[in-house]
């Protein structure tokens, strides 16, 4: 029987029970596998692929919707990837196509590589912004405020999603509320009984990833971070915001090294709603 050309091979939505395909596609290009985050991203958000004829996936993304559900006010596309093989065949181009169509007039957010750009630019996005991962053990010097913060409990989720759609200009009580479940600590910073910044540490792979960041201040962001850290053995990763240039100097003097910078791309839409003076870090640069 005949192998169907990659054209003629169907876009389908994914779902959990495609999680260790997701993975393998993710090794396949030389990223860690990222089971954890693939899991919370797929029961966050919606997944897109192509099924290969020899197995596996020959190409995947991940749309999360933010706002109204029957009516999202933005979309974030991540972990858009093909597999080696497949490379440079215009799959890639062909997926996005069909996740901007699918979307509509939904405006759309992603965090694009060097290599990704030229075909975003392409489809129509416009570069609004840019974040610097930085990666490495984080080193404790007694300069934040750790007293400033503290766990999180369930009595906390009506204050920090009030914040988080005030800050984020959105409604992300999805996002919001499993981040217990992602999580290994989350952490909040409280004003006159009123909760202004929260933070959250998960596992991926060999790190804890510090996102959500929002805090009132980059002193408070400064805290929450550093309590976070004092929480856990493994190495710190996190995607800031490079016009928070006194928390990225910061996190650097402490151990954090620079290790790639992403352009924060939007389509339908001038710039990212919210107060991004707030937003220091998202959840993962894969769901905006």
């Amino acid at each position: 029987m005949p192998i169907p050309s990659l054209a003629d091979l169907s876009i389908r939505r994914l779902g959990l029970r495609d999680l260790s395909a997701c993975a393998d596609l993710s090794e396949d290009r030389g990223w860690p596998r990222e089971e954890h985050k693939w899991s919370f991203l797929l029961t966050a958000g919606k997944g897109y692929g192509i099924d290969d004829p020899e197995g596996g996936l020959v190409s995947a993304c991940v749309v999360t919707e933010y706002g109204l559900l029957d009516r999202p006010d933005l979309a974030a596309i991540g972990m858009v990837l093909v597999a080696e093989r497949h490379a440079r065949k215009g799959i890639g181009r062909r997926l996005m196509r069909h996740v901007v169509s699918v979307m509509g007039t939904t405006p759309l957010t992603l965090h694009a590589t060097p290599y990704g750009r030229p075909l975003y630019e392409e489809l129509g996005f416009k570069v609004t912004g840019r974040a610097e991962m930085l990666r490495g053990r984080f080193t404790h010097d007694g300069s934040a405020l750790q007293g400033a913060t503290r766990a999180a409990t369930a009595e906390d989720l009506g204050g920090i999603l009030r914040l988080d759609e005030e800050v984020f200009g959105t409604d992300r009580t999805h996002i919001v509320t499993r981040l217990p479940a992602l999580a290994d600590r989350l952490c909040v910073a409280e004003e006159d009984g009123r909760i202004v910044g929260y933070a959250a540490a998960w596992p991926n792979m060999d790190t804890h990833v510090i996102g959500p960041l929002i805090a009132r201040d980059t002193e408070m962001a400064k805290a929450l971070l550093a309590s976070l850290a004092a929480h856990t053995d493994r190495p710190l990763r996190t995607d800031i915001d490079v016009r928070h240039e006194e928390l990225l100097a910061w996190a650097k003097e402490r151990g954090l090294a620079s290790v790639a910078i992403s352009s924060v791309m939007t389509y339908g839409i001038p710039d990212l709603p919210g107060d991004w003076t707030r937003r220091f870090a998202p959840v993962t640069v894969a769901a905006g």
